[in-house]
């Protein structure tokens, strides 16, 4: 290595440190982001079956009607599909959702796990197009 090579890297590292050390002395977590409790809404054949408070701790939340079986799991201020009975079990391919928005859906068992904020978060404009 050269002597140009070694300072290149140097400096890089120190972009790098002056981006990421005042975000570890903040101490911001994932608490800090969400200004709002988050829910998460479960239906069931278009019917409102459960609403679930996403938090920090670990629940399991059993889904038994008669299209199927489903398991989910409110962790981490998310919620992910972690078992199902379907024969295709693509729901299980769409992992950890934690954003408004997110959309698990199981087609089989008529299944719709969508997340939402407080109001009016993630309600701004994304684009416009002319």
């Amino acid at each position: 290595m050269k002597r140009g090579d070694i300072l290149l890297i140097g400096l890089i590292v120190v972009i790098a440190a002056v981006f990421l050390v005042p975000r570890w002395l903040d101490g911001e977590s994932s608490e800090k982001y969400h200004n709002g409790p988050r829910i998460a809404k479960i239906t069931v054949d278009g019917k409102p079956f459960r609403t679930v408070e996403l938090t920090g701790e670990e629940q399991t939340i059993e889904i038994k009607t008669e299209f199927g079986y489903n398991l989910l799991k409110v962790h981490d201020y998310g919620i992910e599909m972690i078992d199902a009975d379907c024969p295709d079990k693509v729901c299980l391919t769409f992992g950890f959702i934690e954003r408004n928005g997110g959309t698990i859906v199981c087609l089989p068992h008529k299944l719709l796990v969508e997340i939402e904020g407080a109001s009016g978060e993630g309600d701004d404009l994304d684009a416009v197009v002319k």
